[in-house]
């Protein structure tokens, strides 16, 4: 791995320790979120309040934890909503994945789904800056239709972290696809104190490091 892409996992994670926090639960809690995250894959969507009940004692303090840890995102009748990488909401990244249609958080997630099932998988996005569209095809590691695509770069801007909402509200909301080498310079130029740009294949291994280690 290289140095930038694990400097950015770190970083990452000191802002939102994903496996961190999912260590600090109970192993019914632990093996619930990863119920969760693979109902995405399983039946398209996540685990609903009703089956998250089914598999704990007590379904407020369960979710209590998931929410206090940012786990799982919730709306306001306890039902998920969202569960890093997936969201139930349309955020523009579309994945078809195992016969369904799902959505994830952010670009960053959506290149984290197939190294963490092992599937193959497409995803549809668009630039953020031009909204030209971005097709995705990918199995594991790697991405199948290269040639396509190598003028799209993952963008990150780390200053969009806020200490005030959780990370699916803040950050990720620029953590983004940018199509065009000098369009993505451009964008990188506005604020290199925060701004980082990845080409395709050092976001994989960035989103590989950071969401893998949630299913082990």
């Amino acid at each position: 791995m290289s140095e930038k892409t694990q400097a950015a996992i770190d970083r990452l994670n000191k802002i939102l320790p994903l496996k961190a926090n999912q260590k600090s639960m109970s192993t019914e809690m632990q093996a619930l979120h990863r119920d969760i995250l693979y109902s995405y894959i399983d039946i398209g969507r996540s685990l609903n309040k009703n089956e998250i009940a089914q598999r704990v004692d007590n379904i407020d303090e369960a979710i209590k934890i998931l929410q206090q840890n940012d786990m799982v995102v919730f709306d306001g009748e306890g039902e998920p909503v969202g569960a890093y990488p997936f969201t139930m909401e349309k955020r523009g990244h579309r994945i078809s994945v195992n016969g369904h249609l799902v959505h994830s958080m952010c670009a960053l997630d959506s290149l984290a789904i197939s190294p963490m099932y092992g599937v193959e998988l497409e995803i549809n996005s668009a630039c953020h800056v031009t909204g030209e569209p971005v097709l995705i095809r990918q199995k594991g590691l790697n991405i199948l239709n290269a040639s396509d695509v190598q003028d799209v770069y993952f963008a990150i801007n780390w200053n969009a972290a806020s200490a005030n909402s959780c990370c699916a509200d803040s950050l990720c909301t620029e953590m983004i696809f940018l199509k065009g080498e000098l369009l993505a310079n451009n964008w990188f130029n506005q604020d290199t104190e925060h701004r980082q740009i990845f080409t395709l294949d050092q976001a994989v291994e960035f989103a590989a490091g950071f969401f893998m280690p949630l299913l082990e």
